[in-house]
């Protein structure tokens, strides 16, 4: 009598590398009673919070409520290609997108989280009209006292659009400056780490030590410095 054994799933089998694959698809559902209530709806996100050098850039975008634009997703599973492309769309579609930064010379001297708090108050602020409630991507509220109704969404970038809406603008924001930028710095390979800390400009800060727009109270900043004075 001939048996068939069943070999379970493995980490690499087909089923389970298409459910590590699939992608959150973020939704309405946290727009939709604010919507349906008459009231102005704005997602915000931020992108830099762990590059040694350049500003941390924030976006909040106000989406129609009565229309959508497909593919939105987390700004960090898209390809650069993508993201710039669902920007472009965003410039025409959305109500209105603001963007604000704090600058690597604000983070030295404010700290991380107070140079956060400016650059979403300046991201908000740039908004052609006044939201009267916002999605925070994360657990922390950074605009408290900012006069708006803030509900934090953690992973907010996956379950939100306008959310991650905020966090493709952000993103194409942040890479398009320090790309911008590297031209002035081209030892530290900025047009392609944008500023966070690859093996090439990690090497390049061995090699050079810090330029102005590093983040030089950083500790591993700070460390090139000391090191230089010796």
């Amino acid at each position: 009598m001939s048996t068939t054994t069943t070999t379970p799933p493995t980490d690499a089998s087909p089923s389970r590398a298409r459910r590590k694959r699939r992608v959150a698809v973020p939704g309405v559902r946290f727009e939709r009673p604010h919507w349906d209530a008459g009231v102005v709806v704005a997602g915000v996100d931020e992108v830099g919070c762990g590059a040694w050098a350049g500003p941390v850039t924030y976006a909040a975008v106000v989406l129609p409520r009565d229309r959508r634009i497909y593919k939105l997703r987390d700004s960090k599973v898209l390809s650069p290609a993508e993201r710039e492309r669902l920007a472009d769309r965003l410039r025409g579609f959305a109500l209105g997108i603001g963007v604000g930064h704090a600058g690597n010379d604000e983070i030295d001297r404010l700290g991380l989280s107070e140079a956060r708090r400016r650059a979403a108050r300046r991201a908000v602020d740039a908004l052609p009209l006044r939201p009267d409630v916002l999605l925070l991507d994360g657990n922390w509220d950074f605009l408290a006292g900012y006069g708006t109704r803030n509900e934090r969404l953690v992973r907010g970038d996956g379950r939100s659009v306008s959310i991650a809406a905020a966090s493709i603008v952000a993103k194409v924001t942040r890479d398009a400056l320090m790309a911008d930028l590297d031209p002035g710095h081209p030892a530290y390979g900025f047009t392609s780490n944008k500023g966070y800390p690859s093996p090439d400009h990690v090497a390049a800060l061995r090699r050079h030590g810090p330029c102005d727009l590093h983040r030089h109270s950083w500790a591993p900043i700070a460390g090139r410095n000391q090191l230089r004075l010796f």
